[in-house]
């Protein structure tokens, strides 16, 4: 049984439109590279035909991710500010030391750190699950445990 993934209404239509291309614009030109490489002769050493075989492999495993996630997936949305972190929250946080970083935790599809985008299931984000303001979170990492406080919720 999968387990169920979080979305934002963004992230959900992101993935919806991901697929179509896939069905629409991918699998066609990933058919067509094949016909035209089998016009090429033998199979057994035409790298056109191997590329584009390992090609349709990724489309194909990428579209059932898709449709997995899609149908385990829930939307999530924040109507209102919560005292506490949710998923969907925005969270205004500080390490010891350093200035604040705003994190939206999200569902793991969703996660990308580099923008400030955390899934639940991280240590991070699991940590500040269930935080309200002024609380102290520490998280385990693999350089050792840091410790955030929590200056913000939206």
């Amino acid at each position: 049984m999968s387990e169920t993934k979080f979305l934002t209404p963004e992230g959900f239509e992101k993935l919806n439109q991901e697929l179509q291309y896939l069905y629409t614009v991918k699998r066609p030109q990933i058919a067509e590279h094949i016909r035209l490489a089998k016009e090429d002769g033998d199979l057994t050493e035409n790298a056109g035909y191997d590329a584009a075989k390992a090609d349709q492999a990724f489309v194909e495993g990428r579209i059932l991710t898709i449709e997995s996630i899609l149908k385990h997936s829930e939307i999530i949305t924040v109507q209102k500010v919560s005292d506490h972190v949710i998923v969907g929250s925005r969270v205004t946080v500080r390490e010891d030391g350093s200035d604040s970083e705003v994190y939206h935790i999200v569902g793991s599809p969703e996660a990308n750190p580099a923008e400030g985008r955390i899934s639940n299931v991280s240590p991070l984000g699991q940590a500040l699950l269930g935080r309200r303001i002024g609380d102290r979170v520490e998280v385990i990492t693999p350089t050792g445990v840091l410790t955030f406080v929590v200056l913000g919720i939206g």
